[in-house]
């Protein structure tokens, strides 16, 4: 029996990275092939891959939008591809898989020296590695801020109480925030000579005000400063060891540093606090075309790209005390599996008897603002469930903003309500969350049609 492994990972790590490990899994037992999948997920790596399981594997199968160790591979035919792949096409990569010829160690070892000099990876995984580092960070100080609110840090933050310290730590969590972004950034593209120079950038963002935006860039600069001296400086074969701990770090540190604060960070401050002005000066039709536009990113993909591109935005202005874009994109985010569970409920006959199975999962994960839980109706028929989520989710995000909602932490789905000063007009945030649903329910009752009707799309 032939015998395959995988990776799976996504930014989050939250729900893509099990639905593409699943996805795999099945497809694998339905073509009577031996498969183990590990998983990357927001609470490190499961399931983990022996030694010995690589060595028997036929080939690797790498299900990745975020930096992975491929160096335990070497030798072995590797597919790379994103999640949203593994998921889709679970089917078509066992079969490649399966059929692929043995490559030579030499030509393997080849391929993974490209990529650990960062090598065909683009902007967009880089940057969501930097993110997915970012994230429980977010998530840990906005909770613990907002449990201080809910303990009233505001009405007595006296020195020593529980509040203070909560709001204490919750603060430097959230300091940690753009310097972690950004090295984690620099550590994709340039492996552990970039983290260095990437966190001294992120912290000469945060210190000189240029926010996440200031991160990013001073990640990628740090990042590709260092592969090019990786690259391009040769030291006499003794001085070798000290390339990755000394000299790389030094010099990239130094540039990246000198680089910002010469040249880059005026007018990157000049943007953000524009950006800033801007978003808080949003009234009215604005603030509501914002939402629209970020609630339909939400559920164009749902957890992919766009998705993401939305989710990663909202999260960076947290740190510049911008949390209208968070309320409009968790609700948004919220919508998709709510309202596919809302459309299994009272539009039964569109379903089949394991698509309303379905449902319910996705209810629970609607609640949870895992967006992923739509997917499966949507790949099932994405012509007619998409554009009624994308509507529901553009609904939901304009109306947050409508209401002038407000919201603190970047996780968390309908449980964030209860914690005290979290979210600023609770009732109206819920009620934004349920018309986004509605909408996107009655709109996947008129579109979709009858299960036997549904593969003549």
């Amino acid at each position: 029996m032939t015998k395959l492994v995988a990776v799976t990972a996504c930014p989050t790590g939250i729900a893509h990275t099990y639905m593409a490990a699943e996805a795999l899994d099945q497809a694998a037992k339905g073509k009577d092939v031996e498969m183990r999948v590990e998983t990357q997920g927001s609470v490190g790596a499961e399931n983990e891959l022996t030694a010995e399981d690589i060595r028997e594997a036929h080939a690797v199968i790498l299900a990745v939008d975020t930096n992975v160790d491929e160096e335990r591979f070497a030798g072995k035919n590797i597919i790379r591809v994103g999640v949203s792949e593994a998921i889709k096409n679970a089917d078509g990569l066992i079969d490649r898989a399966v059929n692929m010829e043995e490559k030579s160690t030499e030509e393997h070892d080849e391929q993974v020296s490209k990529q650990e000099k960062g090598e065909g990876k683009g902007f967009y995984k880089h940057l969501m590695n930097g993110v997915s580092f970012m994230i429980p960070l977010i998530v840990a100080g906005g909770l613990l801020m907002a449990l201080s609110f809910a303990f009233g840090v505001k009405d007595s933050p006296e020195e020593g109480s529980l509040p203070f310290y909560l709001n204490e730590i919750g603060g430097l969590a959230f300091s940690m925030m753009v310097p972690v972004l950004a090295g984690f950034i620099a550590y994709s593209i340039s492996d552990k000579p970039g983290l260095a120079p990437g966190l001294v950038a992120g912290l000469i963002a945060d210190e000189v005000g240029t926010g996440f935006l200031g991160g990013i860039i001073g990640g990628f600069l740090a990042g590709y400063v260092a592969l090019a001296i990786k690259k391009f400086v040769k030291v006499p074969k003794n001085l070798e060891g000290l390339m990755p701990v000394l000299i790389i770090p030094l010099l990239a540190t130094l540039i990246t540093g000198l680089s910002l604060f010469y040249v880059i960070n005026d007018p990157v401050a000049a943007m953000m606090t524009g950006l800033e002005n801007w978003l808080q000066s949003m009234s009215g039709a604005n603030a509501i075309l914002l939402g629209l536009i970020l609630g339909g990113m939400m559920a164009i993909d749902m957890g992919g790209p766009v998705n993401k591109t939305a989710y990663a935005f909202a999260s960076g202005l947290l740190a510049s005390e911008l949390f209208g874009p968070m309320a409009a994109v968790m609700a948004a985010g919220m919508t998709p599996p709510l309202g596919v569970w809302l459309a299994t409920v009272f539009v039964k006959n569109k379903f089949n008897p394991e698509q309303r199975e379905a449902g319910k999962a996705a209810g629970v994960m609607g609640i949870s603002f895992i967006t992923e839980g739509a997917i499966p109706f949507a790949a099932a028929d994405p012509f007619r469930v998409i554009p009624a989520l994308v509507v529901g989710s553009a609904t939901a995000g304009a109306l947050t903003m409508a209401f002038d909602v407000l919201l603190r932490v970047n996780h968390g789905g309908v449980f964030v309500l209860f914690i005290g000063d979290a979210v600023t007009n609770v009732f109206l945030y819920a009620l934004a969350i349920a018309i986004g649903a509605v909408v996107s329910a009655v709109l996947v009752a008129l579109f979709k049609r009858k299960p036997e009707q549904v593969t003549e799309a």
